[in-house]
């Protein structure tokens, strides 16, 4: 019912940057907070980690400690897009990055885009 398609993932080196962003749509999509996480290499589901979230209206957002100063989350409402900037890489943001939309009690995943930061 909710459809979520990340893009912009690739590889760079260490320091470089790269710009996710996660496209929703779907017939019950409305107005409600999105988050990116991370799944790093050789971990489960599970322990997906946190990396940054954003209110509907874009006026709050929040980060892990780990990407803080580094990553900028952002969105277009008239897109229905989130975007994550990523600046400052370092070999310890390689991971799939998805982003989520909560609803009603159910966790809408996208398919998940790969980042590889080289050192």
């Amino acid at each position: 019912q909710v459809q979520l398609v990340e893009s912009g993932g690739g590889s760079v080196q260490a320091g470089g940057s790269l710009r996710l962003s996660c496209a929703a749509s779907g017939p019950t999509f409305s107005s409600k907070a999105m988050g990116w996480f991370r799944q790093g290499p050789g971990k489960e589901r599970e322990e997906r980690e946190f990396v940054a979230a954003i209110s509907w209206t874009g006026a709050d957002t929040y980060y892990a400690d780990s990407v803080k100063d580094r990553f900028t989350i952002s969105r277009d409402k008239a897109k229905n897009t989130i975007y994550l900037q990523m600046d400052h890489l370092t070999a310890e943001d390689t991971a799939v990055y998805y982003c989520k939309y909560s609803q009603r009690g159910t966790d809408y995943w996208g398919q998940g885009t790969q980042v590889t930061v080289s050192s």
